[in-house]
């Protein structure tokens, strides 16, 4: 029976999709990463369902979350970004 070879597996995922998903605000390029690490998953269990920075500053990390506050954004763009993202990366946050 073969066996499953997950650092293969991983390879092949960053591959297709590249270790960062980018999306553009107002000219400014933000970076989410592709896969979430084991503790970065636990730390998003901890967060309230409604505490949006708290994702933000998780998924961008604080330089980049620093620099996506000076922009006026609303929920909706919000919502688009993590629709987008979570279908490209199949990770879906901020679903239902």
């Amino acid at each position: 029976m073969p066996r499953f070879d997950i650092n293969a597996a991983r390879a092949q995922r960053l591959e297709a999709l590249g270790r960062t998903w980018s999306f553009d605000l107002d000219g400014d390029t933000f970076e989410l990463p592709t896969e979430l690490s084991r503790t970065t998953a636990k730390a998003l269990r901890r967060l309230d369902d409604n505490d949006i920075d708290g994702l933000l500053r998780l998924l961008l990390g604080e330089q980049q979350f620093e620099r996506f506050n000076r922009h006026e954004v609303t929920m909706q763009d919000v919502a688009a970004v993590l629709e987008a993202y979570g279908k490209e990366t199949g990770l879906g946050l901020g679903e239902g």
